[in-house]
């Protein structure tokens, strides 16, 4: 029997407005009260996914910036890689000049953005998160957990994903989050490699893990769980990534929680 529990939010365990429900909320509190351990793995900033755990009202891991960052039930810090500074310099270099596409930068405590992008505000309402802008032209390079790039034109960003990729390659880790949603990590970091790390401190390994996604940025999770579980409403590319992969429903239907308490909870 799994007894860590690992789930992506937005498209995942997240209602489509972006809410943990309250049915979700019950299973995920029976889990805990069963000596199950919760983990929220995601690309968001730990600083958001805090308030969410605190809503839901459950000890839990978070790991955040696809990876970038791990913290414990407690809110400390136990792994933290950044991206390189002379790479950030250079990924922002390589795409200031595109006014089609936004710019984004997760450091310790901030996100900086190179323009306010109102249709973003839907994703934080829940948990207040809020950006700032920075100067393209002289960003700051220290402490970046992740730098991503947003257009609403996945194969306009693919061109971006093979260009970082071939500048780079194994020196980062590039990823979708979304389909609209580039994101570019320090070498080796995933969401994968971050579970690992939290099992390894629980005393457990990867197949006591089960873990739920949707994105690219799900993928070596899934892969490397003991079980993997995919959604439903999930990218094609993920599907490829993962063939034979278990799909499970939608967001809007809280299929995670439902899977839980069907196959995880004890009656």
């Amino acid at each position: 029997m799994y007894k860590i529990v690992a789930s992506d939010m937005d498209g995942t365990l997240l209602t489509p407005d972006h809410r943990v429900a309250p049915y979700t909320q019950s299973v995920l509190h029976r889990l805990h009260d069963q000596g199950k351990q919760f983990i929220f793995a995601t690309g968001r900033h730990h600083l958001d996914v805090a308030s969410f755990r605190e809503k839901v009202g459950i000890p839990a891991y978070m790991i955040t910036s696809n990876g970038a960052r791990v913290h414990d039930t407690e809110d400390n810090l136990i792994f933290s890689h950044n991206v390189d500074p002379e790479i950030a310099k250079q990924l922002i270099e390589m795409a200031k000049h595109d006014k089609t596409i936004s710019i984004h930068i997760y450091r310790d405590s901030d996100w900086l953005v190179s323009e306010i992008d109102e249709t973003l505000a839907k994703y934080h309402k829940e948990s207040g998160f809020t950006c700032e802008l920075f100067d393209m032209d002289n960003p700051p390079l220290e402490n970046i957990a992740k730098i991503f790039f947003i257009r609403h034109d996945h194969e306009y960003l693919t061109q971006y994903e093979n260009r970082f990729n071939d500048a780079f390659g194994n020196k980062v880790s590039v990823a979708f989050s979304t389909p609209f949603c580039l994101e570019v990590m320090g070498a080796g970091v995933s969401k994968g490699a971050a579970l690992h790390i939290v099992a390894e401190k629980l005393g457990y390994s990867l197949e006591d893990c089960i873990a739920f996604g949707d994105g690219m940025n799900d993928a070596e999770m899934l892969s490397m769980a003991g079980k993997g579980l995919v959604m439903g409403t999930a990218h094609p590319r993920v599907m490829e990534a993962l063939p034979g992969i278990e799909v499970i429903g939608s967001s809007a239907d809280e299929s995670v929680a439902k899977y839980l308490e069907s196959h995880l909870l004890e009656k």
